[in-house]
């Protein structure tokens, strides 16, 4: 996907996570040094509070008070020079006391610029300085204590901005660790938030193009799941609403071309009728007399002439039964019900129930193996359409006596074909294999019973489906096929 939200996702994480790093970088460069300086300043003070209270107590010499002063000196790392006016030194923890009175001498009574100081009170001041042997940065405090001593307190800085750069460096080395940690736990849950949207989109994709097949499979209890089972519920809604809508749609149509066929229609329902009933009732009625005015007493004569009797009234109420049927269907009076089913079972069923005919008749059936084949249409109409093609199958199958059923899906349609082995139908026939009564071979026809109405009947369900049909000549066969649209 070209804006995937998986990777907007991972990007977004990913910036945030390195976004942090690098400010704590720049906070780290910035301030660091100036939050390490201040909390040395507090330790001076705080040491300064201390020595000026003991100072004015009168315990700044005793042992009680230097163990709390190695103390101080030692958890902020303080140097302590504690002198009188005399250059005495009462209490000091340096290596060369004397330098540092000399040094805290100088402040006091020599002075330094205002502008360098960091802290300037009326008890003490405080400025940083190096030392011009060693080149150690301190920060010094000094000034005198309420009991007249001179004090000074020092505390190195310890190379605060190489302490800077070598933190930067640990934080630089951490942070890429934390990035790429990060990355691989972002793509996990990335992908673990992201796959039942995707599921969705693909549900939603499915359905743009009427599929209703796929349903949303997940059972936690966000709001993506809740998401989902709304589409469920949509996808079933839709799917019923447009069922309802096909058969409706193909009313309509039927409704239109209905009252400009009717009279034309009821016309030629009644010539026809009148023109296939005359040859089997004339032929029953000769019989009916024959037996009445016993031309033929002996009993075998007796029984032929009931059975042709009974065989031309029975293929006359299977004429009836189908001119019913496609008078129904002409006229608009059977309601044509779209609904969704799959075309492959239905074929396979009705052949598996024509078995026995097929062995008796010693004809070989073939067909793939398809996978189901979901299609819009009249399931029971549809079964009458594939009926007639394969029971004219089976009645015109010669040579091999091989029928072989095609589905071959296009890509809106599916194409069911069924064609048997044979003599071609002759093309001047071809035109009229659709019409009402209509018979290629009327001696063979009149061998297994036909009326010429079968393929009439599916020229009318096609029609009340509009969906189209036909027939293909072959050197060695016919083939008759018919389409359907696909679900």
């Amino acid at each position: 996907m070209k804006y995937s939200m998986k990777r907007q996702f991972a990007i977004m994480l990913i910036m945030l996570v390195t976004g942090t790093i690098l400010l704590c970088l720049i906070l780290n460069s910035t301030l660091l040094e100036k939050y390490y300086i201040d909390k040395k300043e507090k330790a001076l003070v705080k040491a300064y509070y201390s020595i000026n209270q003991a100072s004015s107590e009168g315990d700044i010499t005793s042992d009680e008070y230097d163990i709390e002063l190695r103390k101080i000196c030692e958890k902020y790392n303080i140097d302590v020079l504690v002198a009188d006016g005399e250059s005495e030194t009462i209490k000091a923890s340096m290596n060369n006391p004397e330098i540092a009175i000399q040094q805290l001498f100088d402040n006091i009574f020599r002075g330094v610029e205002e502008e360098k100081l960091v802290l300037n009170t009326d008890d003490y001041k405080m400025q940083i300085v190096t030392d011009y042997r060693t080149q150690t940065g301190y920060l010094e405090m000094w000034g005198i204590l309420d009991n007249g001593y001179l004090f000074l307190l020092r505390s190195a800085l310890e190379g605060i901005q190489e302490s800077v750069m070598i933190s930067n460096h640990f934080l630089a080395y951490v942070g890429c660790v934390a990035v790429l940690v990060s990355a691989l736990l972002v793509i996990w849950l990335s992908n673990r938030i992201t796959k039942p949207i995707l599921e969705l989109a693909d549900i939603s994709e499915r359905m743009k193009h009427l599929d209703f097949e796929a349903k949303y499979t997940g059972n936690d209890k966000t709001e993506i799941s809740v998401l989902g089972n709304n589409i469920n519920e949509l996808s079933e809604t839709l799917e019923t609403t447009i069922s309802e809508l096909k058969t409706a749609n193909n009313e309509l149509l039927k409704d239109i071309e209905r009252k400009d066929r009717v009279d034309e229609m009821r016309q030629e329902f009644l010539s026809n009728v009148s023109h296939e009933l005359k040859t089997p009732i004339a032929l029953i009625q000769g019989y009916a007399e024959g037996l009445k005015e016993g031309i033929n007493a002996d009993e075998e004569s007796r029984e032929f002439y009931c059975n042709v009797i009974m065989d031309e009234a029975n293929k006359m109420n299977v004429m009836v039964k189908k001119l019913l049927t496609l008078n129904q269907l002409e006229f608009g009076n059977d309601v044509v019900s779209m609904e969704r089913f799959d075309i492959v079972l239905l074929i396979k069923n009705y052949i598996a129930s024509s078995d026995i005919l097929l062995k008796q008749k010693e004809i070989s059936v073939r067909m793939e193996d398809y996978a189901p084949v979901y299609v819009w249409g009249d399931e029971f109409k549809v079964e009458e359409v594939f009926m007639n093609y394969f029971s004219n199958a089976i009645n015109y199958a010669q040579g091999d006596k091989i029928i072989d059923v095609k589905i071959e899906k296009t890509e809106q349609k599916a194409r069911v074909s069924v064609f048997n082995t044979g003599s071609p139908i002759p093309q001047e026939s071809i035109e009229h294999l659709w019409e009402k009564f209509y018979k290629v071979d009327k001696a063979r026809t009149r061998e297994y019973g036909g009326s010429g109405i079968g393929l009439s009947i599916v020229k009318a369900i096609m029609e009340s489906m509009n969906q189209e049909y036909g027939v293909v000549n072959y050197d060695n066969g016919v083939e008759f096929w018919f389409q359907l649209e696909l679900a």
